[in-house]
C-alpha cells in the first residue's frame, strides 16, 4: 500500500538572525549580563524541579508560574549585590521566556566569539507569478538533489571536502597543544580552537547559501513541488556518512520548504519507501532493492531505462498526483 503525499501548509512566521558588531566595552557588558541571565535561568529550572517533585510526593496541585518566579527574582536581587548590579529588564525577560517557553529576541555568542541577535516575526506570503510547471525532487547520491528538470539538479558542492585539509591541520595543532586536566589552555591552543570553529562556521554558511540559492530558483520556476520526505539520520551509520553530511541534505530540504512557504508554492512531501524500486512509466516494482552502485534503472515489465535518480524524481511527481501515471 502506497503512502499518499502530504501537502505542506503555508507558515506565518520567519526567524531572522543578524550579527552584532560590538566594542570591547559593550562585549564585556554583554558577557556580564549573559552570566546573570544564565544564572537566573538555572535558578528557574531548579525552582521548577522542586515544585514538580513536591507535586509528585504530595499529589497537591503545584505550579511554577511567572508570578512566583518574579517574587524569587525580587528577593534574590535584594540579597545578591552581583545580581542587582545588572539591569532588571533582561532578567525579567528571562523569566517570561522560561514561563512561556518562548522568546522574543535572543542575543547569544557563537564558538568564534561573534555576537548574534535572533528573533521571530510574523510574515506575509510573497506570491510569485504562476508558471504552469511542476517538479519532482529526489535526494541523489552523485548529486545532492536530482530533479525532473535537468536545469534544476543540484550538484554536490563538496564544501566540507574542500576545507578538510585546513581543518585537519587546525585539529592537529589543537592535539599537540591540548592542556593537561586542570591546567589553563595555552594561547596557541585557544587560537587553533578558534580557527577550527571559524572554519566550521564558514562551511556551514556556504552550505546554507548554496541551499537557499537553489531553493529560490526551484520555487521561482515551479508552481508545485513533489519532494522526497527523506530523513538522512540512518546515513550516519553507513559508508556514505561523510558524503551525506557534506551534502547537507537536511539543510537543503529545510531551505526548500521555507522558500516555498514564503512564496506560496505547494509542496507535497512524498514518503521515500520503494521510490528507487518503482518504475515511473508503468508502476512495476523490482523484486529486490537496488544496490547503491547500480545507477541505472531498467524496468523488466515495460522495458523503460533511465538514470536511477531521475526515475525516482518522476515517481515523486506521480505519487503526489502532479503527473498522470500508474497510481
Amino acid at each position: 500500500m502506497m503512502t499518499p503525499a502530504q501537502p505542506v501548509e503555508e507558515g506565518g512566521h520567519a526567524r531572522y538572525t543578524f550579527r552584532l558588531r560590538v566594542s570591547s566595552t559593550a562585549r564585556r557588558a554583554l558577557e556580564a549580563e549573559g552570566d546573570r541571565c544564565r544564572w537566573i535561568w538555572n535558578e528557574c529550572v531548579a525552582k521548577s524541579k522542586t515544585v514538580q517533585a513536591l507535586h509528585r510526593v504530595s499529589g497537591a496541585k503545584a505550579t511554577c508560574g511567572a508570578a512566583q518566579l518574579d517574587r524569587m527574582l525580587t528577593e534574590t536581587r535584594g540579597r545578591t549585590p552581583w545580581l542587582a548590579a545588572g539591569a532588571s529588564v533582561p532578567q525579567q525577560q528571562v523569566i517570561r521566556d522560561f514561563a512561556k517557553a518562548r522568546a522574543s529576541v535572543r542575543v547569544y555568542r557563537d564558538g568564534v566569539g561573534h555576537w548574534w541577535a535572533s528573533f521571530v516575526v510574523q510574515t506575509q506570503t510573497e506570491h510569485l507569478p504562476d508558471t504552469g510547471r511542476v517538479i519532482g525532487i529526489d535526494r541523489g547520491v552523485s548529486e545532492t538533489a536530482t530533479t525532473t528538470s535537468d536545469d534544476h539538479d543540484l550538484a554536490h558542492p563538496q564544501h566540507g571536502k574542500t576545507a578538510a585539509q585546513r581543518l585537519a591541520r587546525y585539529q592537529r595543532m589543537m592535539a599537540r597543544r591540548r592542556p593537561a586536566k586542570g591546567q589553563a589552555a595555552s594561547r596557541g591552543y585557544r587560537e587553533a580552537k578558534r580557527q577550527t570553529a571559524k572554519l566550521h562556521q564558514k562551511v556551514a554558511r556556504q552550505r546554507k547559501d548554496t541551499a537557499r540559492k537553489w531553493a529560490k530558483r526551484v520555487v521561482r520556476d515551479h508552481d508545485a513541488l513533489a519532494v522526497e520526505d527523506f530523513r538522512p539520520k540512518f546515513l550516519a551509520k553507513s559508508i556514505m556518512a561523510r558524503k551525506a553530511a557534506d551534502a547537507a541534505i537536511g539543510a537543503t530540504k529545510k531551505a526548500l520548504l521555507e522558500m516555498a512557504r514564503k512564496h506560496g508554492r505547494i509542496v507535497h512531501l512524498v514518503h521515500p519507501a520503494h521510490t528507487t524500486m518503482d518504475c515511473a512509466q508503468c508502476g512495476a516494482r523490482t523484486k529486490h532493492a537496488l544496490p547503491l552502485s547500480e545507477r541505472t534503472y531498467a524496468c523488466t515489465a515495460c522495458g523503460a531505462v533511465s538514470p536511477r535518480d531521475k526515475n525516482s524524481a518522476r515517481v515523486m511527481l506521480v505519487r503526489a498526483g502532479l503527473q498522470p501515471g500508474w497510481c
